[in-house]
């Protein structure tokens, strides 16, 4: 089988187009027959080295023999490399032609997906349901404040007249402590000692001599 029958196909100008799956396969086994020849020509190029130095002095024509296939192979050789980076950019845009088309079809089977979804709803009827939600919330937090606000059943009193009697009842308690406060000024205070208190002893004769020198011996230092 030919390089361009691999690549291209058999099939006549009627025939059905190959996936994009398909042509990347043979893409795919087209590179690594390309990388096999790269490799064999890789080894003769490297015999054909070998060969030519072997006879370099010795049979200049078998050199020069070896030194032109040397140069035919590695004229394949590039080839085969220019073969392969085209090839490569090929399989990768069909690659990423592959995936567009992959992601477009999901997203095609979304649409479709959102648009059964929406196919019975009525924004009308939305936005009637969600005003409808929002007067039963606004109802049950009315019923809660109700429910939590403390109620006095008969306990219906003046706050004038609480105050009133309270006011009556703090000036009672300002009295009765004035009065309390008066009371102490009677109590008797206890009666000051009619003894003096004992005088400081006198120093003895000896004392005071004593002292008298010592003044003097601190005078007589300082002079």
């Amino acid at each position: 089988m030919s390089l361009f029958t691999k690549i291209f196909g058999t099939g006549g100008k009627g025939g059905k187009p190959p996936t994009p799956q398909e042509a990347i396969q043979r893409l795919r086994e087209t590179e690594e027959m390309l990388t096999k020849k790269q490799e064999f020509l890789e080894k003769k190029i490297e015999q054909e080295l070998i060969t030519a130095k072997k006879n370099g002095t010795k049979n200049k024509r078998a050199a020069l023999q070896a030194l032109k296939r040397k140069k035919r192979y590695e004229k394949q050789l590039a080839q085969i490399d220019g073969t392969l980076s085209t090839i490569e950019f090929q399989r990768e845009a069909l690659e990423n032609a592959n995936t567009n088309t992959e992601v477009l079809k999901n997203m095609g089977f979304a649409a479709k997906a959102m648009k059964a979804a929406h196919e019975n709803m009525d924004i009308d009827k939305v936005d009637d349901l969600m005003q409808d939600i929002t007067e039963q919330q606004e109802l049950a937090q009315e019923i809660s404040d109700a429910i939590s606000k403390p109620t006095a059943f008969g306990e219906d009193y003046d706050e004038d007249e609480l105050m009133a009697e309270l006011e009556e009842l703090e000036q009672e308690e300002l009295d009765k402590n004035l009065l309390e406060i008066g009371g102490t000024e009677n109590v008797p205070l206890p009666n000051v000692p009619s003894t003096s208190l004992p005088a400081r002893p006198a120093k003895k004769k000896e004392e005071e001599d004593e002292d008298d020198m010592k003044d003097l011996e601190a005078w007589a230092e300082a002079m």
